[in-house]
Order: structure tokens, then C-alpha cells, then sequence
């Protein structure tokens, strides 16, 4: 959500910034995983081991602890991660 919502918060446009929180708070299997101690350890060690960015690596350790059956992002970062199915959106579209 937080990635999401930054470019229309900058460009002031609240109402781009309510369909997006709309959109992902109601959207049909997506379940919100709150952040826990082991995903946090666990998120340190993708840092630390496969050079992620904080946020990165606490989107991948969240994927991976909720045993999510993969991940879809366009940043092919994830794909040094050998834990969870990678989807670039850039290899669809």
C-alpha cells in the first residue's frame, strides 16, 4: 500500500490516493499481514544475504513466513530470492 500511495499523495490527488485504499483494503484474497518478530528476522536475513532494501525485504519475508505461493512485483530484485515464485509484471505486459 505504502509504495502505491506515495506518487498521488506527492501530486496531491486524494482522490486517486481513496480508490487505491479502496481498491486494496476490499480487493477479493488479499489479506494485510501485519509485520512480526520473525518476519522482521527473518527480513534481515534477505537483507543482509541477498542485498534488499529494507522495504523489499520485509515484503519478500512476508510473502515467504505467510508461505505465499509468489510474489508479484515489477522489481527484479526478487528474483535473487530462491524462497518464493517471482512474477515480473514487465515479462506479462
Amino acid at each position: 500500500m505504502t509504495e502505491l500511495l506515495v506518487q498521488p499523495i506527492r501530486e496531491g490527488d486524494e482522490k486517486l490516493v481513496g480508490e487505491f485504499f479502496s481498491l486494496l483494503t476490499r480487493y477479493p484474497h488479499l489479506e494485510w499481514i501485519p509485520t512480526t518478530v520473525p518476519i522482521a528476522a527473518l527480513a534481515a536475513r534477505f537483507r543482509a544475504l541477498h542485498h534488499l532494501r529494507t522495504p523489499d525485504a520485509l515484503q519478500a519475508a512476508t510473502a515467504v513466513y505467510s508461505r505465499a505461493t509468489g510474489l508479484v512485483t515489477n522489481d527484479a530484485a526478487f528474483r535473487r530470492l530462491g524462497d518464493v515464485q517471482v512474477l515480473l509484471l514487465d515479462d506479462i505486459l
